[in-house]
């Protein structure tokens, strides 16, 4: 501490801001990458929530003393916490649904409510709980119900309720089956409402599930259910991935209504039977009128004569066999279907053992044909057509590389802790060896280091009883007796005036040349004649 305390005093004041402001710069940005680094990886908890379902998570991870970040619409929590969290939420039902429910009803009192508000009250109770119901489902993110309801009329008794479901799925799109189930939920929910009244809208604006009002969405929903069932036959023989289908539906787009009557007369029954008799008898004189009956004594010769007649009727009613039909054909019927198949090739090794891909057999494919017409539902008489091909696949070139595991997935820590960790390692190497190590091994440079005491064992010049004092690299101006200090020859031999050989402290006293033995001294006092050099250049700079 005292060393670093004397280095500070030994510089100039625009050194030590300079070495002030370095400082503070280097702990800044330690402090920095220590922060980066000690701050744990951010995950995503929840994102698309609403104002109130949002501040309830936020509140309930402050109670917790747990680390988010709320960026835009999403909230974020520690990576290692985030799963705990989320069980941890669900089991208080948070994030809370914004519809509500039949709780509406409980803040309702008998007093200052009238039946309009109540009905009102109960019709935004009925949505909010066929909301929950549709998002508890998890292909559903959101759904929001909307009932119109006209109320009872005096005047109009054909009036029926209907409902609107928009409804945006968590990933991929709402289907028409999905649809339709969504249909009878609600309708089933509401008194005296079908399925049809109700309209399913996904997240696009585009109306699902609606095969009266577009027979082509129904076609491409068929379609795709025909092209599924025939993969998956498929797959199971020549592999999944090796077999691609197309099925083209062609179906009615009109409708019709035909109506049938066909009277049978060789089919007939008998109901009733009617028989009627009817006899006649009559008698009288017979004979005609001659001359012998006008006589007074004549006999006219009458004679007596008698007629009987019958009749016999029968009527018999049938009844004839009659047949009447009626035949609606609605859009939607299949009109004629095509199915195009085609499979890929078998690999077989060849002479070099290279994977060849050749065609399959015409047996294999017949074989393949029968199971796809049987699987689609195929008719001839409707002009259904069925191509099976068997051709090599060409493998498609991967876009990208492939994800692997990095070297770093198993300590448990991602790439950029790491390489946070690694740049505040080299902020703190940079700092030790370029910063303060220099400030440390620096000497001061105003102060003015003695030099050490030499030793009057081996520095005393002969023939003096006193010690040698220490060298101070200081130059001493006073006035003193120029005339009695001995010269140091330059030369070797050369002796001092008045007789006196003065040689240095520690030099070599074997007669060697000067020189040398200075450069000797220097050499084993080196760094007190670079301060010795360095104060009088100092002290130069400043008399200039």
């Amino acid at each position: 501490m005292q060393q670093i305390v004397t280095l500070w005093n030994a510089l100039d004041p625009r050194r030590r801001v300079i070495v002030g402001i370095a400082t503070l710069a280097m702990f800044a940005a330690v402090l920095a990458m220590a922060r980066m680094a000690s701050t744990p990886g951010m995950a995503l908890l929840y994102a698309g929530l609403e104002a109130g379902p949002a501040g309830e998570v936020v509140s309930a991870l402050e109670q917790r003393g747990v680390t988010y970040e709320v960026r835009g619409g999403a909230i974020f929590v520690d990576a290692g916490r985030r799963d705990e969290l989320r069980m941890t939420l669900a089991s208080e039902g948070l994030p809370r649904n914004s519809a509500q429910g039949y709780e509406l009803l409980d803040g309702l009192s008998g007093f200052g409510t009238t039946s309009q508000m109540f009905n009102a009250a109960y019709w935004r109770a009925k949505e909010g709980e066929l909301a929950r119901t549709i998002v508890s489902h998890p292909a559903v993110a959101s759904a929001r119900v909307h009932i119109a309801q006209t109320g009872t009329s005096p005047f109009r008794r054909d009036l029926r309720p209907t409902a609107s479901v928009a409804v945006s799925a968590s990933s991929g799109q709402i289907t028409a089956a999905h649809a339709r189930a969504l249909k009878y939920l609600v309708a089933s929910a509401v008194a005296g409402m079908s399925p049809d009244d109700v309209s399913v809208i996904d997240g696009n604006g585009e109306l699902v599930g609606d095969t009266d009002r577009s027979p082509a969405g129904a076609t491409d929903g068929l379609a795709e259910t025909l092209r599924n069932r025939v993969e998956r036959l498929l797959a199971a023989r020549v592999g999944p991935g090796n077999a691609v289908v197309e099925v083209s539906v062609e179906t009615v787009t009109r409708q019709e209504s035909l109506r049938e009557r066909v009277i049978d007369p060789e089919s007939r029954v008998a109901i009733s039977t009617d028989t009627e008799e009817r006899e006649d008898a009559s008698s009288g004189d017979g004979g005609g009128v001659t001359v012998a009956s006008n006589l007074p004594e004549g006999d006219a010769g009458a004679e007596s004569t008698t007629s009987q007649a019958s009749e016999t009727r029968e009527r018999v009613n049938y009844e004839v066999s009659e047949t009447e039909r009626q035949i609606v054909e609605v859009p939607g019927a299949i009109k004629r279907l095509t199915v195009a198949v085609l499979v890929n090739g078998m690999a077989t090794p060849d002479q070099n053992g290279e994977p060849v891909v050749t065609p399959r057999p015409e047996e294999e494919l017949a074989a393949l044909e029968q199971l796809v017409a049987s699987a689609v539902g195929f008719d001839p008489a409707r002009g259904d057509a069925i191509t099976i091909k068997s051709m090599q696949f060409e493998q498609a070139q991967s876009a990208g590389t492939l994800a692997d595991d990095s070297i770093f997935s198993g300590s448990g820590m991602d790439a950029m802790t790491l390489v946070q960790l690694v740049v505040l390692a080299v902020v703190v190497l940079v700092l030790g060896l370029f910063v303060v190590r220099p400030l440390l091994a620096r000497p001061a440079g105003g102060a003015v280091q003695r030099l050490a005491a030499p030793d009057p064992a081996t520095d005393t010049p002969p023939g003096s009883d006193e010690a040698p004092m220490a060298l101070t690299g200081e130059i001493d101006t006073s006035e003193g007796d120029l005339a009695g200090m001995a010269l140091i020859s330059c030369t070797q031999g050369a002796a001092a005036p008045h007789g006196t050989d003065i040689r240095l402290p520690g030099a070599d006293r074997s007669g060697t040349d000067p020189a040398e033995r200075l450069r000797g001294l220097i050499g084993e006092r080196r760094e007190e004649t670079v301060e010795i050099l360095r104060t009088w250049l100092e002290g130069e700079e400043e008399h200039a």
